[in-house]
């Protein structure tokens, strides 16, 4: 791996924190609803898409942004999976929150339906959703009603289980992200039940693409000893094809992808970490 990227570290670190602290201060455009999406997640730290605002209340409100950090090679993915089985694919995002994830699908091009449960606790940033291609709905999996071709299921809360609804949709594709995490204390799980993300689907349903994206532990903490530690985290995507579509396949060597600007943020961390990590085992003392 080049390490060459980190000649600009101390650049870098001055323009994340100065980023950092303009987010804190709510001067960041993601907080300003009238300003389209495109600015809104234009510069967008990563440290918020790992952690929340300090003036959030736990009690009242989620995630300020989101519950994880979308990458755009597997929005990109996902979408090109989505016009495999449609000219024009109606994608529902039953776990839809803020509008957030969804709306990068809608940024793709696909026309994304978002539910927003009523009883759910809103994000701290409460919309967060596209100008075009995205609408937004009040009501969950169990009150569609209309036409699905792509369901998507973006880190289903904790408890739930939504495949009766699925069944009862039928949609050409299904399309879930979670996590396998419990919590250590509580054993409760991050995300759905251990029978919610495909295995009590109908035989007509294919498990056709899976893949993992690992956070580090400590992944800003070790580089910047100032911000926050975190636990290892390691999210899951899972696309399930119902019959008649169980061969579709997608070029990926054709997927445009232009990395969201939080990447850039995440690319350093990771390649400072790898280079931390070189030196530790080469033996080298580090002063962190």
């Amino acid at each position: 791996m080049s390490f060459e990227i980190l000649r600009n570290m101390e650049a870098f670190t001055e323009e994340m924190f100065n980023g950092i602290i303009t987010f804190q201060e709510r001067e960041h455009s993601a907080w300003d609803e009238t300003k389209s999406f495109q600015d809104r997640i234009k510069n967008l730290p990563l440290h918020y898409l790992m952690f929340s605002n300090p003036d959030r209340n736990p009690e009242t409100h989620g995630p300020t942004v989101a519950h994880f950090y979308p990458l755009n090679y597997e929005i990109a993915k996902i979408a090109a999976y989505a016009n495999a089985v449609s000219d024009s694919p109606v994608v529902c995002d039953v776990h839809t929150r803020n509008g957030f994830v969804g709306s990068l699908l809608s940024e793709q091009g696909l026309n994304v339906i978002g539910l927003k449960d009523p009883n759910e606790k809103p994000n701290q940033i409460e919309s967060f959703h596209a100008d075009e291609n995205y609408e937004l709905k009040m009501g969950t999996a169990a009150d569609v009603d209309f036409p699905v071709d792509v369901l998507f299921s973006s880190w289903m809360p904790a408890g739930q289980n939504i495949t009766d609804d699925i069944i009862r949709i039928n949609p050409k594709l299904v399309v879930f992200i979670f996590t396998e995490h419990t919590n250590e204390y509580s054993g409760e799980r991050q995300t759905g039940t251990n029978e919610s993300f495909g295995e009590k689907l109908p035989e007509s349903y294919k498990l056709i693409e899976e893949w993992s994206v690992t956070r580090p532990k400590d992944l800003l903490n070790e580089i910047w000893p100032d911000l926050s530690p975190n636990i290892e985290e390691t999210r899951v995507t899972r696309i399930y094809a119902n019959s008649g579509f169980h061969d579709i396949s997608i070029d990926e060597d054709t997927i445009s992808v232009k990395p969201y600007d939080w990447e850039n943020e995440l690319l350093m961390a990771d390649t400072a970490l790898q280079a931390k990590n070189q030196m530790q085992q080469r033996g080298f003392p580090l002063n962190t």
